[in-house]
């Protein structure tokens, strides 16, 4: 199935979404990885005993996709936004998920299942991060040819680990008209998935939004990407800030639960991890 068919699909079947009390809602977790799933054990202690509340979607990097069939939606090469797309399209033809989650397989989840499932599905609007960023690797970016679709003053740019409702996620891959100004002229130095979903968000939808991502990163480090972090980092210390060091708004609320997932943590990093859900539960 070629992606403009695939998001065709979802568009046009996402109204046949039941109404709320009819089907149990599941939350849809989208994991876009560059391989193997390191933390597996991880996240099947975490989805255990709650058969029926969860959807598990997974693109994989075009080198590891042997294994998945030609009429997999999840087969053939992708820049990262068609995958998350592809993604958010797979994920909605199955009416009852109401929230979608994208993570990668560096990513590792903070608090138990049933936790995690009243945060999101008890929040009035999705987590998505978007920020006017005055560098060159932010404002920087823009491109003057984006105009009239797109103003230097619309520009975002934020996390690509979001969260979103299912109106949300609808909205995003039913777009044709902002993902092509962004596919002419978002290129070389433009990082399409750091600015699309972020700029048309903050365009039309920003009330939609927390502003926020529920998925922790360390950017303390100079660089291009974000502090990784292996067995040795791994302490009930750190694993405690991460949780509970932030303060944020949530429904109207302060509370110190901001994040629900972590990254990036490396392969070796698995062990203590798991001491630590198990020391939790």
């Amino acid at each position: 199935m070629s992606d403009e068919e695939l998001l065709a699909k979802a568009t046009n079947s996402a109204g046949e979404a039941s109404p709320q009390g009819e089907q149990t809602p599941k939350l849809a977790f989208l994991f876009l990885t560059h391989g193997p799933l390191p933390f597996s054990p991880l996240w099947e202690t975490f989805f255990r005993g709650s058969t029926g509340l969860y959807s598990i979607y997974v693109h994989p990097h075009p080198s590891h996709l042997d294994s998945w069939p030609q009429i997999s939606p999840f087969y053939g090469s992708s820049t990262m936004v068609d995958a998350e797309r592809r993604l958010l399209a797979s994920a909605l033809l199955d009416p009852s998920n109401r929230r979608f989650v994208l993570l990668s397989e560096s990513c590792v989840p903070l608090f138990d299942f049933a936790t995690t499932y009243r945060y999101l599905m008890g929040s009035s609007r999705s987590f998505l991060s978007s920020y006017d960023d005055p560098r060159s690797a932010g404002r920087g970016r823009y491109n003057p040819r984006m105009q009239p679709a797109i103003n230097a003053t619309h520009w975002r740019k934020g996390s690509q680990w979001f969260e979103l409702d299912r109106d949300l996620a609808l909205r995003i891959v039913s777009d044709r008209k902002y993902y092509r100004v962004f596919e002419e002229h978002c290129r070389r130095r433009c990082y399409m998935d750091e600015h699309y979903i972020p700029t048309m968000v903050n365009m039309l939808w920003a009330e939609r939004s927390w502003n926020r991502s529920v998925t922790w990163v360390d950017w303390s480090r100079s660089g291009a990407h974000p502090r990784r972090f292996g067995r040795a980092d791994v302490t009930d210390g750190l694993l405690n800030r991460i949780k509970h060091g932030s303060r944020c708004v949530r429904d109207g609320n302060v509370t110190s639960v901001c994040y629900l997932f972590a990254r990036k943590f490396s392969p070796d990093a698995l062990e203590p991890l798991l001491k630590a859900q198990n020391s939790s539960m």
